[in-house]
């Protein structure tokens, strides 16, 4: 798989992300949010909750599962970046979840597990 094939499938694995928290009655306030620490993947709003979301998009899980990319490094890059994201007055607390999306042929499977971070 190309570079350019990987930032096609997660962008489709984020927009399909996206178009889950929505319908679950969130609201996404951004999308790769950057600082120089890194980058935020979905940065969402559940009633007064900050919601920060990991996606991981596989084409198989031949190699592992998404979720298997989300290790202890990784949950705590998250929680750093999370901590020098701006916190709107609104906001009263955060939550961190991971989005796993596998794309097979047409069909792509989501799993959605909020607080897991």
């Amino acid at each position: 798989m190309t570079p350019g094939d990987r930032s096609s499938l997660g962008r489709r694995g984020e927009d399909l992300a996206c178009a889950h928290l929505r319908r679950d009655g969130m609201r996404i306030l951004c999308r790769n949010w950057r600082s120089r620490r890194g980058e935020l993947d979905i940065v969402a709003r559940s009633g007064r909750l900050l919601v920060f979301c990991e996606v991981k998009t596989r084409r198989s899980v031949r190699f592992g599962t998404p979720m298997s990319a989300v290790g202890p490094a990784k949950a705590a890059r998250i929680r750093r970046l999370a901590q020098v994201y701006p916190r709107p007055g609104w906001a009263t607390g955060r939550r961190f979840d991971v989005i796993c999306v596998t794309i097979t042929g047409t069909r792509a499977l989501l799993d959605h597990r909020p607080a897991v971070l």
